[in-house]
């Protein structure tokens, strides 16, 4: 295939700047889209339909809107805390991160970015275009260094908690409580890049490194 207009389904900066270390050339649009848990939904199904969720709401907008006419091609994702089997979205105040670290403290847990690929071939031609899409996920081990009452609150202090899922950011100040992680860690930022690169190549022939 040519060249598809690349759209980032994100407003993360963390994401933006992951995917143009890439050397990608690509616009961004930001999902309107629930992030609820269903009963019962497990923790790895729930931030895959996420990402879905995510990636069909942008080539809905893109198409209703009639911003595209050729095709474009949709990345989006959803990063999820999950420990004990419980998700840890991002806290709702201090007092809900200050919580959320000390229950990380000390121990390991899991960071699932669920991503979804989403082709759309345009809309010339093709009265019910099918979009080819590509959903999976990608889970990293995360080992939280113990942590005291006090660095805690110092770090609740710096604002940084309340932006993040689980109340860190392992790229920002947060990195000096993470002692070693297990798997990728442009996924626990936000994209697992080395497995979105793969997908672009093998799954949708995007000639990928030719932007490099």
């Amino acid at each position: 295939m040519g060249k598809a207009q690349l759209i980032l389904g994100s407003s993360s900066p963390r994401r933006r700047d992951l995917l143009s270390n890439l050397g990608l050339t690509y616009t961004t649009c930001k999902p309107d889209t629930e992030e609820l848990p269903r009963p019962g939904e497990q923790p790895l199904a729930y931030a895959q339909r996420n990402a879905a969720e995510k990636a069909a709401w942008v080539v809905s907008h893109h198409v209703d809107q009639g911003l595209f006419q050729a095709g474009f091609l949709v990345i989006s994702a959803d990063t999820i805390v999950v420990l004990d089997a419980d998700i840890l979205e991002k806290p709702r105040d201090g007092a809900h991160a200050a919580a959320m670290l000390g229950r990380l403290s000390g121990r390991s847990h899991t960071v699932i970015s669920g991503v979804t690929l989403t082709l759309h071939p345009g809309v010339i031609g093709h009265s019910d275009p099918v979009c080819l899409t590509k959903t999976f996920a990608v889970q990293t081990k995360v080992f939280i260094k113990p942590l005291s009452p006090r660095e805690i609150a110092a770090y609740i202090r710096t604002g940084e908690p309340l932006d993040k899922a689980g109340g860190y950011g392992a790229q920002g100040i947060g990195s000096y409580m993470v002692e070693r992680i297990e798997g990728s860690y442009s996924n626990v930022v936000g994209l697992p890049v080395a497995e979105v690169a793969k997908e672009l190549e093998s799954t949708f022939g995007y000639p990928l490194w030719d932007d490099i």
